[in-house]
């Protein structure tokens, strides 16, 4: 291995003289010595390469610190270029030289310097002196021409892509894997130019008939990575494409958008929607394999954080914006919802995926009973086809959360005995893991909640302390508990939608608020709120602007 290194050093100075001597003269000698050297030149390149590629674009600089005057020399000679697998060979040693996370301008200029040195090497290609006669006689410069040379290789190559694409079983006008494979490699420094756009969309949308991808990891990795930072714009068939071919792209894409809502303002829907419309994950998502691994992603964020009422808030937000995408795409689903939530009640899907403001109002109470009871029967009775158990359903309710916020409205603005379905539906939404006697229990206690509080809303004269005892939060009970974030739900609710309320809700909260963790909680319910009234145009004017105060004040304390 050191004498292969010697050796390899010995050589490297030997051309860079013979390629700097080839470079200050053009006559006859120097071409022929040109001619007779290629052979040998090209083996120089393919050690070069494989020491390269062993190493990061500082190594390569401490070795050889004037290697990009050794390529660029090469690469700006035609003889060299259109020897054999030359070309190839100096594109691949050129890709070394990329930092793909560069630190400090000078690591950001060296990667535009070698992507103006690939788009010479593809734009000059063979036929340099014949173009460079052609348009000098034409009194065109090369600064002009190379750019259209450019587009035009792409635009005959995407075209040759989807003709590949449409020949299918056709071996003999096929374009081969290796081709493929080569192209891919060749486009990675090459991602962010705009005019090869065209040629990155036809490899990404032709498919083989390989058993295996064909196409390098670096290429897929490279574009996700370019879609993530917007730094290239693809049609949706192509990023649809992209994260279908490559996995590791999609979980990234996923793993950029958590980043992206860690980073940002706690509890701000609006900001959340638009992170995740921004993604185009819920776009991509209409296709069923893409939404299944999203989909578990999420799970396995809700099982890592316990249920986090965050994360299920940004679960909630994206579906919403997945099923408005869906619609969007075609009012027929393409795709059976089965498909989408294969362990849960077809039919129970069905009522869910049921916007609560394309439903009129005066049906949402028997919308609500019903959906209790598809729930009750997959959960208690196992029927259905339900195969994944109690938290299987509740994963799926979840997911359309606006149907469980209004049940605790509906509860409040009645009059009327509480229905046992829309007790059962709250209890289950808030302790999916409860059995039917402690669930039993909750419903029990959240019906004793509800008598005190409508009573209270009769009453001429009310009290912070009086509401606080009436929901029972002056107890001694875990303040964590399910239940307890339940009635204070509740009461949050009931201090919305009672006039009554308005004018002691600051004091209401200053006595539920006696944690960080508790204020978090109250500005996300506050915060909800607001959203899914805006979102269904149910907001009343004195409640709205109660809320909003209530929020700007809470998020300022913390």
């Amino acid at each position: 291995m050191a004498q292969d290194s010697v050796d390899l050093s010995c050589d490297y100075q030997f051309w860079m003289q013979k390629l700097s001597v080839w470079d200050q003269a053009s006559t006859l000698e120097t071409q022929q010595d040109t001619c007779v050297h290629l052979a040998r030149f090209q083996e120089f390149l393919r050690k070069m390469y494989e020491a390269l590629k062993e190493m990061d674009s500082n190594t390569i600089f401490e070795r050889f610190p004037t290697i990009d005057q050794l390529l660029a020399k090469a690469c700006w000679n035609p003889f060299i270029l259109a020897y054999d697998e030359s070309q190839k060979i100096l594109i691949w040693c050129l890709c070394c030289l990329i930092n793909k996370e560069p630190q400090n301008s000078r690591q950001s200029k060296l990667n535009s310097w070698v992507q103006g040195v690939l788009s010479h090497i593809l734009s000059a290609l063979r036929f340099d002196k014949e173009v460079a006669l052609f348009t000098q006689g034409l009194g065109y410069a090369p600064i002009d021409y190379y750019p259209s040379l450019l587009k035009n290789m792409v635009l005959s190559l995407a075209s040759e892509l989807r003709e590949n694409h449409l020949n299918g079983f056709n071996t003999q006008r096929r374009m081969t894997p290796e081709r493929l494979a080569s192209l891919s490699r060749v486009c990675v420094p090459l991602i962010t130019l705009p005019d090869v756009d065209p040629l990155v969309e036809a490899l990404l949308v032709c498919h083989g008939h390989e058993p295996q991808e064909i196409l390098q990891p670096e290429f897929f990795e490279a574009v996700n990575e370019a879609v993530l930072l917007k730094k290239i714009s693809l049609p949706m068939s192509a990023v649809v494409c992209l994260w279908l071919r490559h996995l590791p792209s999609l979980e990234k894409a996923m793993l950029h958008l958590f980043e992206k809502l860690i980073s940002s303002e706690r509890n701000c829907l609006r900001r959340i929607e638009c992170f995740i419309k921004d993604s185009s994950l819920p776009q991509a998502a209409c296709h069923p394999a893409i939404f299944r691994v999203v989909d578990e992603m999420f799970r396995c964020a809700l099982l890592e954080t316990d249920g986090a009422p965050e994360i299920i808030a940004t679960i909630q937000v994206f579906t919403q914006c997945f099923v408005e995408a869906l619609e969007k795409e075609n009012k027929q689903l393409r795709f059976a919802l089965k498909t989408y939530f294969p362990y849960t009640s077809p039919s129970l899907a069905m009522v869910l995926l049921q916007d609560p403001q394309d439903v009129p109002r005066g049906r949402w109470l028997q919308t609500l009973k019903h959906i209790s009871e598809l729930l009750r029967e997959a959960v208690e009775d196992q029927t259905h086809g339900s195969r994944g158990g109690p938290l299987e359903s509740w994963f799926l309710f979840i997911h359309f959360g606006g149907w469980a916020e209004m049940v605790a409205e509906q509860l409040l603005r009645s009059a009327a005995e509480p229905p046992a379905a829309l007790l059962w539906l709250l209890a289950f939404y808030y302790s999916p893991r409860d059995g039917r006697q402690q669930r039993a229990q909750t419903m029990v206690q959240v019906k004793a909640v509800l008598g005190h509080l409508l009573a209270m809303s009769r009453s001429s004269s009310l009290s912070a302390r009086d509401l606080q005892t009436a929901a029972g939060q002056g107890t001694e009970t875990d303040p964590r508990a399910p239940a307890q974030q339940l009635i204070r739900h509740l009461l949050l609710n009931f201090m919305l939608w009672a006039p009554g309320c308005h004018t002691i809700a600051r004091d209401v909260i200053t006595l539920m608020a006696h944690t960080a963790e508790i204020t978090h909680e109250i500005i996300g319910f506050l915060d909800q709120t607001l959203y899914r009234w805006d979102r269904l145009g149910i907001e009343s004017p004195r409640s709205g602007k109660l809320a909003r105060e209530l929020l700007k004040e809470l998020r300022t304390q913390v």
